[in-house]
């Protein structure tokens, strides 16, 4: 039986030993399961992983070898109704998901040889809700496949690797409470749980300069591999459960981004994601996509 099941049939029993008898022992659970691509959990770990999706914001620009850019990214994460929220044991329990409303992400690129563009992101680790980010950097290369006059096609390949973590199984306005229904899981102190925001991609990126107005429509085929690791002490249980998802999901993004001056461009994207979700055995597969909007600020050197 895949082990956060069985962690929910043995939570009572476990629970009742805790307080009757004051546990001297920590039971510690590792379970390892792959998750079908329309379970709630998968849902939610492609959900966030999408919000951290690398796209072009844009044609790839044309620099010269040597020639670089810098930007700052700011995204936005939409709010999940409590419904959305219940994922944890196929749907069972609701997880604390709503924490920064916001991703953002410092990007460089820098022109190569034969026309090529490598870019560089990095998501600082500031933590905002109990959730923090580690070790979170993406990358890309592509160039522009066709241009004739205001119309352009690029290409590009991206990836990004890395983690967020928080207290998403026991939230701390919870742990350590009374038990009962406003601690209905017995959490004795806030999680430590870790979400993998592993991807990579292909993308296509058409874009159209109508004066300092660069329109962009872009599509994409992302592999997400994204693994989450559970880090909680509920009553006299150390959860360590690990969960697998992977999946490949299409992505829409389309924006604008306009010159400032001659050095700055500020941009504005969304990006829309469509995702399946079965909320329940019995129920039908459903449609609950990520849609963001996403804003730029870069820097153009000479």
């Amino acid at each position: 039986m895949p082990g956060r099941f069985f962690l929910l049939q043995v939570l009572p029993l476990a629970g009742a030993l805790y307080v009757s008898a004051g546990a001297q022992a920590q039971t510690v659970i590792r379970g390892n399961e792959r998750l079908d691509t329309d379970r709630p959990e998968a849902w939610a770990m492609n959900y966030f992983t999408a919000s951290s999706f690398m796209t072009g914001f844009g044609v790839t620009p044309a620099l010269r070898p040597g020639q670089w850019t810098t930007a700052v990214e700011v995204g936005h994460i939409p709010h999940l109704s409590d419904e959305q929220q219940h994922v944890g044991f196929g749907g069972f329990k609701q997880e604390d998901l709503n924490k920064s409303p916001v991703i953002g992400r410092l990007r460089g690129m820098i022109g190569l040889p034969g026309d090529w563009v490598a870019e560089l992101g990095y998501t600082p680790p500031l933590e905002i809700d109990g959730a923090r980010t580690h070790d979170l950097f993406a990358a890309a290369l592509g160039r522009r496949l066709f241009e004739r006059g205001d119309l352009s096609l690029s290409g590009r390949v991206f990836g990004q690797h890395g983690q967020v973590g928080g207290d998403i199984t026991c939230p701390r306005e919870v742990a350590g409470t009374v038990f009962g229904d406003g601690n209905p899981y017995g959490c004795r102190s806030p999680s430590d749980d870790r979400l993998r925001l592993n991807y990579y991609g292909l993308e296509l990126t058409f874009g159209l300069q109508r004066g300092a107005w660069q329109w962009h429509a872009g599509v994409a085929a992302v592999r997400t591999e994204t693994e989450v690791e559970v880090n909680a002490y509920t009553y006299a249980v150390h959860d360590r459960s690990r969960l697998v998802a992977k999946d490949v999901l299409p992505a829409i993004a389309f924006g604008t981004t306009r010159a400032l001056g001659q050095r700055w461009r500020w941009g504005a994207e969304a990006l829309y994601v469509p995702l399946r979700v079965r909320r329940n055995d019995d129920g039908p597969r459903e449609n609950d996509p990520l849609a963001s909007l996403r804003l730029s600020l870069r820097y153009e050197a000479e």
